[in-house]
């Protein structure tokens, strides 16, 4: 099962997908990663960074949603003062 996480201040939202469901073509799992890529895409316009996570690799920084990452971290922009 593939995931997003997106941080924020009320904690993190996460979205789910099954990547076998995703290649065989299921609606469910289509409409899952469509999401994904909204929600990446409007963060991305906000500021957020996003990683790319997998196992015994070190986390990957993202410019584009990929849809066969294991799991994305989106992190929105930290402001400071």
């Amino acid at each position: 099962m593939a995931k997003m996480r997106v941080l924020s201040a009320r904690g993190d939202t996460v979205l789910e997908w099954d990547e076998r469901k995703l290649r065989t073509g299921d609606p469910e799992a289509v409409a899952a990663v469509h999401e994904a890529e909204r929600i990446f895409e409007e963060q991305r316009a906000r500021g957020a960074t996003a990683f790319k996570v997998e196992a015994d690799s070190p986390a990957r920084r993202l410019d584009a949603f990929d849809r066969t990452a294991e799991q994305i971290i989106v992190v929105p922009r930290v402001a400071g003062g």
